[in-house]
């Protein structure tokens, strides 16, 4: 369960062009979690749903309640027990799982030194059961739902100076944990506003929503569970709406929810469903907190990191996979409030980013701001759902993105290997860097992939375009030198840093960099043929000179420039001084083999070169074939050799479509826009 990033990480013409097999027969026929009493039948229908519930089931429990003066829940007088997934479940290593909480238990006692259950995945299973409850009419299904609201209300606190907040942590005899071992922070748990909090307000928002016309008492209960969340962060974030800060020499809103664009976004989905349903309060606070969210776009000219919204004010060279649903919220909020800007910037968040983050390999739970660290269900969850968002007010091109990124499921990873049985409903818990597959199925890892199930049941052609996925042959996104791998002068000094890799902010590419005072250089060769530049220097708060660029092809320089080596001010909200973000250089590489130097006009900090091809490409292997993803980092259209055969449209960075893309056995790409092709 991530409890803060602190604590590291149907549209007919994408139809033909892109759905490359039908889902294969044998998904879903019937379903059995190992461990679990019974089976889940499916639909016996030509193309069974891919969402199965069975595994998250066997992770909820019973747990009793007890009425206090600050804790209750919606009938707990009549039914005094609720229902929590476990927080995490081991593999048995013969196909089962095994429950278990948070941290070490108590012999004595039972009690988890965390929970076994927590707020977390109690908020966002019960966005499961109710997604699942509308999709399908399943009865079974509202009942969980309504269960797992009801949890999710007891661990809130109802009265008193922390009203409105929400209790992170859960034993199994329904006793809360407020202060967990290790501590998170706030602590107590229900003392601030939190990444919990923000979720209780995504869940009891949908679930008002959904119990609207179902249980009207029901739905009063959760509307008014909105508004104590709303009381409460009207005394934090919401009390500072319209404030700004000057972070590291950007202006960041200081209203965000915990720091977070991506704990306010998960809020925002709720608000949204709310506002929908009628709620004016909702609908007030859904359009302050998209302001800020908004403000933590992007442009994506600029180049790092792309056009993605930043998810924290910590750092402007930070942005991770897990929780990053601000492209979904602002394209649904945009819509919702008529709000372009912030649809335009989910679109690009979908358009721009997702391509340069599947180029990459796929959903790395951190650029930090180097694409780094394991890929989970949360993080390849966000890439589906804000992509397909986008594509309501975008083109169709972003639901083929939305089915290739969903493709991570189904084997485009880097295990290579399918980390989502629709047979049992169980999602692995990640993937490492190298391979590794972690085999356990917790309850994060659960939900999200559900939660991108329930999207491609109701997107059948993106499902055809993820389920026909079967492995990642290649891709080819950024490339990085680092300065001490590098050819220097004799002056220029290599130092690590004591503390390690880490800055406060970001991660030093291979834990070093390289000083140099003035004068002195560090040499680059580039062998790449085309190719956009960006210098990483890890700049200074205090003005420190400059960095000098060139790029010689032979003796012949073919373009300079100079970036600050300091000069970022006052840290602001941001966690340290100084910040570690890729500058862009300006000017494409010719095409041919070049050699880059840096010199320092002042104290330049060098981390590293970081070469952006001109032409991003992922390879995946398919049922059918080869299915080849193409972006352009570039404004102007480009032609490049085919990397698989067939046929493939071209798209402008909105998804818009612009006729076939193959010809003589070239692609073209269109500029700042992508192409994929298949066999």
């Amino acid at each position: 369960m991530d409890t803060s990033r602190r604590s590291f990480l149907t549209i007919a013409a994408t139809a033909s062009a892109l759905a490359l097999l039908p889902v294969d027969a044998a998904v879903g026929a019937t379903t059995t979690t190992p461990g679990v009493a019974g089976s889940l039948p499916l639909e016996a229908a030509r193309r069974p749903r891919l969402t199965n519930l069975a595994h998250l089931r066997f992770l909820l429990a019973e747990v009793p309640v007890a009425p206090s003066a600050t804790h209750t829940t919606f009938g707990i007088d009549t039914r005094p027990t609720v229902r929590a997934p476990w927080t995490y479940a081991d593999t048995d290593g013969a196909g089962g799982f095994r429950p278990v909480g948070g941290g070490t238990r108590d012999a004595v006692t039972g009690y988890w030194t965390q929970g076994a259950y927590n707020a977390d995945d109690i908020a966002r299973a019960a966005i499961v059961f109710l997604r699942d409850w509308k999709a399908t009419g399943d009865a079974q299904s509202r009942d969980e739902a309504r269960d797992l609201l009801r949890s999710l209300a007891f661990l809130q606190t109802a009265t008193g100076p922390n009203a409105g907040r929400v209790v992170l942590w859960q034993q199994e005899d329904g006793t809360l944990n407020p202060s967990a071992i290790p501590v998170e922070l706030p602590d107590p748990s229900d003392s601030a506003e939190s990444y919990w909090l923000a979720r209780s307000v995504w869940a009891f928002g949908e679930g008002y929503a959904a119990f609207r016309r179902e249980d009207a008492a029901f739905a009063a209960f959760l509307l008014a569970r909105v508004h104590l969340c709303l009381d409460a962060l009207g005394k934090e974030s919401l009390s500072r709406a319209g404030r700004w800060v000057r972070s590291d020499g950007r202006k960041l809103p200081a209203w965000l929810i915990a720091g977070g664009a991506d704990a306010t976004a998960e809020a925002m989905l709720g608000l949204a469903a709310a506002a929908e349903a009628g709620d004016a309060r909702s609908r007030s606070a859904l359009q302050t907190y998209g302001e800020g969210v908004a403000a933590m776009a992007t442009d994506p000219s600029k180049g790092w990191p792309f056009g993605a919204v930043l998810p924290w004010t910590g750092s402007l060279g930070f942005w991770h996979a897990w929780g990053a649903a601000a492209p979904e919220a602002l394209a649904r909020a945009g819509s919702l409030l008529r709000r372009r800007d912030w649809t335009a910037a989910g679109i690009a968040d979908a358009g721009r980013f997702t391509p340069q983050v599947l180029a990459s390999g796929g959903p790395h739970n951190a650029w930090a701001p180097l694409p780094a660290e394991a890929q989970i269900a949360y993080g390849a969850h966000g890439r589906v759902a804000g992509a397909l968002q986008a594509a309501a007010v975008g083109g169709e091109g972003l639901r083929a993105l939305a089915g290739l990124a969903a493709g991570w499921f189904f084997g485009a990873n880097t295990a290579g290997i399918p980390v989502y049985d629709p047979a049992t409903g169980v999602t692995f818990d990640g993937v490492e860097t190298d391979g590794r597959v972690n085999r356990n199925s917790g309850a994060e890892s659960t939900i999200h992939g559900l939660l991108t199930m329930l999207l491609l049941d109701a997107h059948r052609d993106v499902a055809d375009i993820a389920t026909s996925i079967t492995g990642l042959r290649s891709f080819s996104g950024l490339r990085v030198i680092d300065a001490e791998s590098a050819r220097r002068s004799a002056g220029a000094v290599v130092e690590a840093p004591a503390g390690g890799a880490w800055t406060g902010e970001g991660n030093l590419s291979g834990g070093k960099y390289v000083r140099l005072a003035k004068g002195e250089w560090v040499e680059f060769d580039v062998t790449e043929a085309g190719g956009i530049l960006h210098g990483l220097v890890w700049r200074q708060a205090a003005d420190a000179g400059d960095a000098v660029w060139e790029v010689f092809r032979g003796r012949r320089k073919v373009w300079s420039t100079k970036t600050p080596a300091g000069g970022t001010g006052d840290r602001g909200l941001t966690e340290a001084d100084g910040m570690l973000v890729p500058q862009l250089l300006g000017g494409d590489l010719p095409d041919s083999a070049v050699t880059v130097r840096c010199t320092s006009r002042g104290d330049v900090r060098l981390d590293a070169l970081v070469i952006q091809p001109r032409i991003v490409n992922a390879v995946y292997a398919t049922k059918a074939g080869t299915a080849v993803l193409y972006a352009n980092g570039t404004r102007s259209e480009q032609r490049v050799p085919a990397l698989g055969r067939g046929k493939g449209t071209s798209y402008d960075a909105d998804g818009s479509s612009r006729g076939p893309a193959v010809q003589g056995g070239k692609v073209r790409v269109r500029g700042t826009g992508f192409t994929i092709t298949r066999g």
